[in-house]
Order: structure tokens, then sequence, then C-alpha cells
């Protein structure tokens, strides 16, 4: 008898695992939330009309408001070449999805005191010391020579990218040619020290501080949280942030078990051409976990965590940050003495201003997309986007395998199609 309470209780478990992974909140009508289903209903007829098309191979999305559930669906294809259809849990490269979730385990050693935000990165990796910054020439292109830096790189710096250590891939001046292109092309090329050692051997590209610029900032962080914590980043969001909310499908690796669910691109871009694949490939090791773009989630998974930070840092009756960090987190961290180049990263983020990690948006109109003043987000290049609109009670994940400019068609696409079904 006992054993059979034992075999009953473990299947009660697993069942409740099973049910914990795939549905993150109660579902509902979406009259119950507030929305039409009636006109929420348009967003499965254009993306059906889309992935007919060739346009994209399929999508995720997840809709969550008030509290509920109102719309889980899968369209299309997880893998159209081999005719293997979309199904909600599947896996995709998330992109620089990964920079809010290394920020918030940056967060969590700052609420233990083992890291301040103007702690300077030479604090845990001295060869940042002495930085250099390429000087400028009469028309302000960056040139060979270099001045020392003003003052040095912060962690702060490191969140809100105002560090000077900028994707090199994202310009053609002689700095940018310098730098590996971005986050998933340097954790092939190096590991984790060699990666730290090549920054610190090139000058910045602005004086830190100066200058919002698409960059290194999150996978640095991501190296100083390991360099802290001794754990890898894996290891330590894994316990830190990825059980806690109970992403049992995100993480810096596919596992064998897993591949069958891991989606592709389709295999040539639809508007230039270019073949196309996943970037960086999972399923095989890279050299160190780069916290700027490296992990893969799935539309459930990662929607815990955008409810974990509407909720100001709870998840149920689980605090994984204190509600002032989150809200400082939020916060536009820029202010009118920094340039703002946050549109040449994103386009259809320009105007938007940046917390730690994330956008957040300051005017309610003048920006290319509807949202309410607080709405945070941060999408990814592989065609992965999210966004949470505090006002709205509002958290929606977007994934598609689809880079390339194609991704700022459907996050623009994807925005008003769930707005325009908000009617109360």
């Amino acid at each position: 008898m006992i054993s059979i309470r034992i075999a009953a209780a473990t299947l009660g478990l697993l069942a409740a695992t099973a049910a914990l992974a795939a549905d993150p909140l109660p579902r509902a009508k979406p009259e119950d939330a507030g929305f039409s289903s009636e006109r929420l209903a348009r967003i499965g007829n254009v993306l059906k009309a889309d992935i007919d098309a060739g346009r994209i191979p399929g999508a995720v999305i997840a809709i969550a408001r008030r509290g509920k559930l109102v719309m889980f669906e899968a369209y299309g294809w997880r893998d159209k070449a081999a005719n293997v259809a979309m199904t909600t849990d599947t896996i995709f490269n998330i992109a620089s999805m990964t920079k809010p979730m290394t920020t918030v385990g940056a967060l969590m050693l700052y609420e233990q005191g083992k890291l301040l935000i103007d702690d300077p990165l030479a604090k845990y990796f001295p060869k940042f010391a002495q930085m250099r910054v390429a000087a400028r020439d009469a028309n302000g292109e960056p040139t060979p020579d270099t001045v020392p830096a003003n003052r040095p790189v912060t962690i702060q710096d490191l969140m809100r990218h105002t560090s000077g250590l900028v994707y090199g891939g994202r310009g053609n001046t002689l700095v940018h040619k310098m730098y590996p292109a971005g986050s998933g092309d340097a954790a092939r090329e190096y590991d984790g020290p060699a990666f730290m050692d090549k920054l610190a051997s090139l000058p910045l590209l602005y004086q830190p501080a100066t200058v919002w610029d698409y960059g290194f900032g999150l996978d640095v962080l991501g190296l100083t949280i390991e360099k802290i914590s001794g754990q890898s980043l894996g290891k330590y969001l894994q316990a830190n942030l990825f059980a806690p909310l109970g992403m049992t499908d995100t993480g810096f690796s596919i596992p064998a078990d897993k591949a069958a669910r891991y989606a592709k691109p389709l295999p040539t871009d639809p508007d230039s051409g270019k073949p196309q694949a996943r970037s960086p490939e999972l399923t095989e090791p890279l050299k160190f976990e780069c916290g700027g773009g490296c992990a893969a989630s799935t539309a459930s998974d990662y929607l815990r965590f955008a409810l974990m930070l509407m909720n100001g840092g709870r998840a149920g009756e689980a605090r994984l940050l204190g509600r002032k960090t989150v809200d400082y987190m939020l916060s536009d961290q820029l202010g009118p003495n920094i340039k703002n180049l946050v549109g040449n990263a994103d386009p259809t983020r320009a105007d938007y201003g940046f917390g730690l990690g994330l956008a957040v948006r300051a005017t309610p109109g003048i920006v290319r997309m509807m949202g309410s003043v607080g709405q945070f987000s941060w999408p990814g290049a592989s065609g992965t986007d999210w966004w949470v609109d505090p006002k709205e009670e509002l958290a929606v994940v977007y994934l598609s395998a689809a880079p390339g400019p194609i991704r700022w068609h459907y996050r623009q696409k994807i925005n008003a199609l769930v707005y325009q079904a908000i009617v109360e």
C-alpha cells in the first residue's frame, strides 16, 4: 500500500512538473482578460499566410494578461525542410534575449553585496585597468591613435552598453575591425580567458559612459558572474534563475534528448537568397557560455522570466529579486549626457531608453510601436522577441527562427496585432 501511494505521488509530481513546463499561467478565454477573440485570431491568420508564402518557417506565440494565459499557439514548421511541424515546446536560439537573464544574474550578486553597480571592471579583471580609447580625426572618425580612458569601465557600463566594447560586426571603422563580430562568434573562437585578454588589448570605440552602442558588455558581465560565483554562467543561472522559475528547457546547450525540438530557420533568407543556419549551433559546445547571446529557450520558459520581472521579482511564493532592484533595472539608465544609438542596433527600438540589460519605453509616442510608458523588452537577432507592458498587465513572447532584417518586420507586425486585440 505504501509503495502504491509513493508511486501515485511520484506520478502526481511528474504530472505537475509537466504542466508547469507547458503552461506558466492558467489558461483563460481572451475576453476574460480584456481581449477580443475575433481580433486575436488575426495573429494566426497573418502568420499562417506568411508561412504559406515562405516568409518565415513558423512561430510560437504566448500572450498573458491579468494573470491569465490567453494565447499559446504554434504555427508552421520547426524544420520546414524535414516537414517537422512546429509545437509549443520547440526550443529556439534566443540570441540577445539572453542579455536580460544575465543582467538578472548579476543583480542577484548585487543584492548579496558581492558586486556594486559602479565597481570598475578592473576589480575583477585587472587587465582592464588602463584602457585606451580611439582618438578621432577632424570628421569624428576613429584613428589608429589612442588616448587614455577618462574613467574606468564599470559594471553599469556593461549592463547598459556604454562600455565602448563594441560588436565588430556592427560597423566598418578601424576599431570595429579589431573586435569579434558578435557574441556567438566570440564564443566559437575564444575561451573565456582568451576572450577577455583580446578585449583588454583593444581600444574602446568611445570614452566610457558617453555613448550607447551595442557590444560585448553582457558577455563580459557573464564572465564577471563566473569570476565572483566560481561557477560557469550556465550552472549559476540554472541554480539561481532557471530552476526556481521552472525554466526546464533554457540553457547554453541543447542536449541530445532535446535536439529534435530545436528550431531551424529556412535554408535560405527569403529576401536576400543567402544561406541561413542556426547561429550559434547549440548542439555543439561553445568555448564559453556567452551572456550576451548564446542561450536557447522556449516560449513558456521565457514567459516565466518575463512574468517574474513584471511581478517585481516574484514568481509565486518565491522572490528572486527585490522589488526596488527590479524597479532600478527597468529605469532609464542613459540620461541626457549619453548619446543614444539604440536605434542603430534595432530600428524598432529607436527612441527607447535603456535600463540594465533591456530597452525601456519613456514616451507614449515617437517610437515605432504601440505600448505604454514603462514597457520593457530586448529581442534576439535569431528572429525572437518579447515585451512586458506593466500598465496593461501584458506579457508577450514571440519566437521564430527567422534571422536577418526580416525580424524587424515581425517585431512591428506582432506588436500591432497584439495591441489591436485589446478591447478593455
